[in-house]
């Protein structure tokens, strides 16, 4: 089977914390890059020494990059996937997600610009009662999307093989 590409864009992220969140997921999740655009996360993080760092060992080899605009440095190939409340937008449940994506998450305090709305190959929405936390809201992406194609891996001895790989260290629970 073909390996799919994935990529995350955040846009103008203000929280060191969520960003190191997102960090983690897109290790979790097998993600190849991660964008991110404006300047509060970076000078979030030159204020707050002290921040815990969320991401672990799973996201080190994932890049973080900051660009002037999502569309412009986009990876090429992908289609993008804005995650917004945007009117029209299609349901998480009912989305069907390309092999290959750069999904696009908007800001806690804020949206994705119309100008990127514009360019995107789909607009989704995750139905909440409210808005999420960003590093919520990517996670129930990939989450979705990962539920969505996981309908082909059924072994369960690649199952255990990925558990045992994946757990910490103190787990070594068994199902009896």
């Amino acid at each position: 089977m073909k390996q799919s590409k994935v990529s995350i864009g955040l846009t103008n992220p203000k929280s060191p914390e969520n960003v190191s969140s997102v960090m983690r997921s897109a290790g979790n999740f097998r993600v190849d890059s991660v964008f991110y655009t404006g300047t509060r996360y970076p000078r979030a993080v030159k204020l707050k020494t002290c921040t815990v760092d969320m991401s672990r060992k799973v996201s080190q080899d994932i890049p973080l990059s900051a660009v002037t605009d999502l569309i412009t440095d986009a990876p090429e190939k992908l289609d993008i996937v804005c995650v917004e409340f945007a009117e029209n937008a299609i349901a998480l449940p009912e989305y069907q997600h390309p092999q290959n994506a750069f999904y696009i998450f908007g800001p806690e305090d804020g949206t994705i610009s119309q100008h990127v709305i514009d360019r995107a190959d789909a607009v989704i929405y995750i139905p909440t009662v409210g808005c999420m936390n960003l590093a919520a809201a990517v996670n129930v992406v990939l989450y979705d999307r990962l539920a969505k194609s996981f309908q082909n891996f059924q072994d369960a001895s690649d199952n255990n093989k990925l558990i045992r790989k994946s757990r910490d260290s103190n787990n070594s629970l068994k199902v009896l």
